[in-house]
């Protein structure tokens, strides 16, 4: 975390700070010289193995309650849609109150939202109705909180230690790829759904004690007198719009996201339909699909080079060529083996394009500006996940799931290549920040003032 991102004095945390940087840990770890980073990436380890194991079960539930694809589909759109709504708002509220204190707010409605969910699940009495009306509320929360956890990361670690930190967020996003999926394939076909939705329901404990135990509070630089939610937002959205480090990451992010990351459609039905290997096997290939972005993150953490825009275009192409490969492997049968190898594949090309594109807009993105631009991405980035599950459940169900896996991997290999060959004539230079014929309160320095805080 950088003190002078709060005030100019030297504070507790501060020290703190400074005693963790002078730990010895290697290169691929430097992030964790961090006392609230490393708060912060134990407790979520819990989080996230929960959060997957829920949304296996689910997509199973779903599935043997409606026995359609469409309803794959639905679950996401429900989930994810309103961050197309919210997820710019949020990132203005991020930009404006205390990030800790914010994620407290979204991690207590988790817990209620996902132990509603697993008392209904349990006791047996869940409709499908019940599962769309916690996805939508869950996607409500969900446009507050990740456009603040995405920021408030750099709050922790400071733009020196940024690539490092989100790098190894994503491995271990994928690491709990790895284990949600796999501990929740053994408990469907033992124990049933309840137990999985109970686990994720306790596993947001571990991250409230952590908010709690923290001492980073990521306050927003001060604001300017006069200055609306509308015209912060329209400020981000110029910010975004007009800086060409920022944009060519988000459209590609965008297509991306949108036809070639349906795995929760696309994945139960390969398992059950084209390669009749059951709910076992669903987690066995989410599983594999973990193991390869693990590694791709683990290999971008430690390789310690900030990742570069051809690079990011280059692993694109390559998801795309690698889910052409998995629709063509379970349209002939191929060995399972040969399946798990190819998820693997397209595991790795994911999480190192995704994390890529991560980095460069943190990286571009200033102070002032982090919340706002972060609420772009997240809604780009989920936003685009309801349009997608949508597109993909219903191409699954007119041509067949191998069928619209293969739709998604060429329309990814595309949009890589054309995002590369895309000249833009955004302005390179970041976009001036705040209105600069507004008033500066005595506080805050005046939009220039607030830009600059916290650089090193």
């Amino acid at each position: 975390m950088s003190p002078s991102a709060e005030q100019p004095t030297v504070t507790p945390s501060a020290v703190s700070a400074h005693r963790d940087r002078s730990s010895r840990l290697p290169r691929g770890l430097s992030a964790f010289r961090h006392r609230d980073y490393r708060l912060l990436w134990g407790s979520q380890l819990f989080s996230l193995t929960g959060t997957w194991m829920q949304s296996l079960a689910q997509s199973w539930l779903v599935l043997g309650l409606t026995n359609s694809p469409l309803h794959l589909g639905l679950i996401n759109v429900c989930q994810f849609g309103p961050s197309l709504l919210l997820g710019l708002p949020g990132g203005v509220l991020a930009d404006r109150f205390p990030k800790r204190r914010l994620l407290i707010a979204t991690q207590a409605v988790y817990l209620l939202l996902t132990s509603l969910l697993a008392v209904l699940v349990a006791t047996g009495r869940v409709e499908l109705w019940h599962i769309y009306a916690v996805a939508v509320s869950l996607g409500c929360v969900n446009a507050v909180d990740m456009p603040t956890r995405q920021a408030f990361v750099t709050d922790i670690v400071g733009k020196p230690d940024l690539s490092n930190a989100v790098a190894l967020n994503s491995a271990l996003f994928n690491g709990s790829r790895v284990v949600g999926p796999a501990l929740a394939g053994v408990l469907l076909s033992t124990a049933g759904t309840a137990v999985c939705f109970v686990f994720n329901a306790a596993s947001y404990l571990p991250v409230l004690a952590a908010l709690l135990l923290m001492r980073t509070e990521g306050r927003a630089p001060g604001v300017v007198v006069g200055e609306g939610a509308l015209e912060r937002l329209r400020q981000g959205l110029a910010y975004a719009a007009g800086t060409a480090a920022v944009l060519r990451p988000l459209v590609l992010v965008g297509l991306v996201a949108t036809f070639g990351m349906n795995f929760n459609v696309w994945v139960p039905l390969l398992a059950r339909d084209d390669l009749a290997i059951g709910a076992g096997g669903f987690g066995l290939l989410m599983s594999s699909l973990g193991i390869g972005s693990l590694a791709g993150a683990l290999g971008l953490a430690f390789s310690g080079r900030k990742p570069g825009r051809w690079a990011m275009l280059a692993t694109g192409a390559a998801f795309g060529l690698a889910e052409v490969g998995l629709a063509m492997a379970a349209r002939v049968g191929a060995p399972i083996p040969v399946v798990l190898v190819l998820m693997a594949a397209i595991g790795f090309s994911m999480s190192t394009t995704m994390a890529m594109a991560n980095i460069a807009v943190q990286s571009t993105a200033p102070d002032a500006m982090r919340g706002r631009v972060m609420s772009i991405y997240t809604t780009v980035f989920a936003g685009s996940t309801p349009i997608g599950a949508a597109i993909a459940g219903g191409t699954a169900a007119a041509f067949g799931s191998s069928a619209a896996v293969a739709a998604g991997g060429i329309v990814v290999f595309l949009s890589a290549l054309g995002v590369g060959l895309w000249r833009s004539t955004a302005d390179p230079r970041p976009a001036p920040i705040g209105n600069a014929g507004a008033r500066p309160s005595p506080t805050s320095g005046g939009p220039a003032a607030a830009a600059g805080r916290g650089r090193r």
